[in-house]
């Protein structure tokens, strides 16, 4: 499938904001502008902007490896559609049914330890190697289109971009710390209303599943 605007950009974009916004990654983030709030203003800016490059890396780096197994792997890649589709609405339904808790896996691939580390960098591969729960449904639904791309630098892009909107909103509350408490409070209105995020999943994979089962990928190609 043809890369195009629409599934390089536009939806990796949406999606990382989207996990930006999640219950427990904003408890993370919270975790992490902690550790920076000691620094001087222009040392704190300097330090979340290389975290957030670091774990924009590490998520271009998990798509283009699964763009490049998908190359060799992958007979219909336009079935990664009906895939990752089939994934929202599963997860989308969970949390209507508030049995998201028992569903959502969360992915440590590096010690818990690395997060209470001072160096943005460390931080940095920390929150890109270990995966909340809530926020696993989007990035696995995501690595599944980077795979049906057929190209590694395509890949690399859309999970880039995806790293980038997860974590550039940090810069803003870094650099004003008192949006910080707004952020909490976001977080703890979403975990009593999941059902908005259920309905965002359940809509984009009705969506998804749609496009998989009715769209050529040529005209769509043609469209980006």
């Amino acid at each position: 499938m043809e890369p195009t605007v629409q599934s390089l950009v536009l939806l990796p974009l949406g999606l990382g904001l989207l996990g930006f916004i999640e219950p427990c990654t904003i408890g993370g983030h919270l975790v992490f502008l902690d550790t920076q709030k000691d620094r001087p203003a222009a040392q704190r800016g300097r330090a979340v902007a290389s975290f957030v490059l670091v774990r924009a890396l590490v998520a271009g780096l998990f798509g283009a490896l699964i763009a490049f197994a998908g190359q060799r792997l992958i007979g219909v890649q336009t079935g990664f559609w009906l895939i990752f589709g089939g994934l929202y609405l599963l997860v989308g339904l969970a949390f209507l049914s508030g049995r998201s808790g028992r569903i959502l896996p969360r992915i440590r691939l590096a010690p818990d330890s690395w997060k209470r580390a001072r160096s943005p960098h460390v931080l940095g591969l920390a929150f890109g190697l270990n995966i909340p729960a809530c926020a696993a449904p989007i990035l696995f639904a995501l690595l599944g289109l980077s795979a049906s791309v057929g190209s590694i630098a395509a890949g690399f892009a859309m999970m880039a971009i995806f790293g980038l909107a997860l974590s550039s909103p940090l810069v803003l509350f870094a650099m004003v710390p008192a949006l910080a408490g707004r952020l909490a409070v976001l977080g703890d209105w979403l975990r009593t209303r999941r059902w908005v995020l259920g309905m965002i999943f359940v809509l984009l994979g009705a969506w998804s599943i749609w496009f998989g089962l009715f769209v050529d990928p040529a005209d769509w190609a043609n469209l980006g």
